[in-house]
């Protein structure tokens, strides 16, 4: 069996950072950017068409959004609605696509594009009116409300979650407070410290739950600004006689398959200082209502860098610092995949193809696909192949085969054993 790879998708013209799906649409949103730096990398957020061409998954360049001086480092996706983290704000965008009416006009202005142009998009500053058209295909997107959501010295947002009704976004950052705005105002309607020094990642639960992991080496579920209880992992852990540290790099909230409304908790944990010789990381899963590690399991001597937890609760997926890119069943913690330096740089996000909507379209035969984004301008698309499994009724009669197979050779060693 060769060396596995990763599929390359799509390179974009700046870093990528943060990765969405939206499942109504198929469409891949990735952004990220050079900042503020004049170096003359660009900062925007890229529109793509995923479809399924000749049995394979692809992806085109629909529509191009500049965000100007600002590189987006983190996505929330509601509807159709993105909340960018850019710098230390929130921006809200609105995205909507549509598809055209024919015309004459529309045919010759394709003729006119070619067949290159006619799959991408022009660039967005030749396109004042923040649309792009693929194949009949309208896409217009809308700067809603922004604001300032952290306040440090040096501040930058480093996560932002929707809830569960899309009604609440949660913000965290370099000041270790986090943040809960209402959507689409941004009207803030909680503020509190969380963190002594940044915050790494939060997960927002249905109950209204609040989940957070921050550089000061803990993990916190809060409720309505008050704490609830810590998360106790390294002192019952399988490095509780170590004397190396480890902090909370990332947290999610998963469904339990089969299980409707059930709900795990799933963290990854890192060392918090590098090593020589790394210690290994590791993956835990919760109890989502007593906050107890249910399992925990070593995920490698690559430092995780990203977590993703796909729709049904089913697989988990990591990205490393290293470039690798790993797949995991969520309920052994068991590695199914992995593709060691996929990318040959940080992988900064993961997100896996929805499980509804436009899904099941495009996956095909496939038990399920995840998609990375790295500093290297790359986004990768990782295939798992659908798992085979052998029929209740085969094993069943491959067992009375057995046992009737067994009784013939007794009886032909050890006449009269009948």
């Amino acid at each position: 069996m060769g060396r596995r790879r990763g599929v390359e998708l799509y390179r974009a013209p700046f870093p990528l950072y943060a990765l969405r799906v939206d499942p109504k649409t198929g469409l891949l949103i990735a952004a990220g950017g050079g900042g503020a730096a004049k170096t003359g990398i660009k900062n925007g957020v890229h529109f793509l068409q995923l479809e399924q061409i000749n049995g394979c998954l692809s992806a085109s360049l629909l529509h191009s959004h500049d965000t100007e001086t600002r590189a987006t480092m983190n996505l929330a996706l509601a509807g159709d609605i993105l909340a960018a983290g850019q710098d230390a704000r929130c921006q809200l965008l609105r995205f909507q696509v549509h598809q055209q009416k024919s015309n004459k006009a529309e045919k010759s202005s394709s003729k006119e594009q070619g067949p290159r142009q006619r799959k991408g998009a022009a660039p967005a500053e030749k396109k004042p009116a923040a649309e792009a058209h693929r194949e009949g295909v309208e896409l217009k997107v809308k700067n809603l409300e922004a604001v300032q959501t952290d306040f440090s010295t040096e501040p930058l947002q480093k996560v932002v979650r929707f809830n569960h009704d899309n009604t609440l976004l949660a913000t965290g950052g370099t000041d270790g407070h986090v943040r809960v705005w209402k959507v689409p105002s941004l009207e803030k309607v909680l503020d509190f410290k969380a963190h002594e020094g940044e915050i790494g990642d939060l997960a927002l639960g249905p109950d209204g739950k609040l989940v957070t992991v921050g550089w000061d080496l803990k993990a916190s579920v809060w409720q309505k600004g008050q704490l609830v209880t810590q998360l106790h992992w390294q002192e019952n852990g399988p490095t509780s006689s170590s004397s190396t540290p480890y902090r909370y790099q990332a947290c999610r909230f998963g469904q339990v398959p089969d299980q409707p409304g059930g709900l795990r908790l799933f963290t990854v944990q890192i060392p918090h200082k590098r090593l020589r010789q790394p210690p290994p990381c590791y993956l835990t899963a919760w109890d989502s209502s007593s906050y107890l590690p249910l399992r925990t399991r070593s995920c490698g001597h690559e430092v995780i860098s990203c977590l993703s937890v796909s729709e049904s609760g089913t697989f988990l997926g990591l990205g490393t610092v290293t470039g690798s890119v790993a797949i995991y069943i969520a309920f052994s913690l068991q590695r199914l995949y992995y593709v060691k330096e996929a990318h040959g740089i940080v992988v900064t996000d993961v997100a896996f193809l929805p499980e509804k909507g436009c899904g099941p379209e495009l996956l095909g035969p496939h038990e399920t696909a995840l998609f990375s984004v790295a500093v290297d301008s790359r986004c990768q698309l990782h295939l798992l192949p659908s798992r085979r499994s052998v029929p209740v009724w085969l094993l069943l009669l491959m067992c009375v085969g057995l046992i009737i197979v067994t009784i013939l050779l007794l009886q032909s060693a050890f006449p009269g054993f009948l």
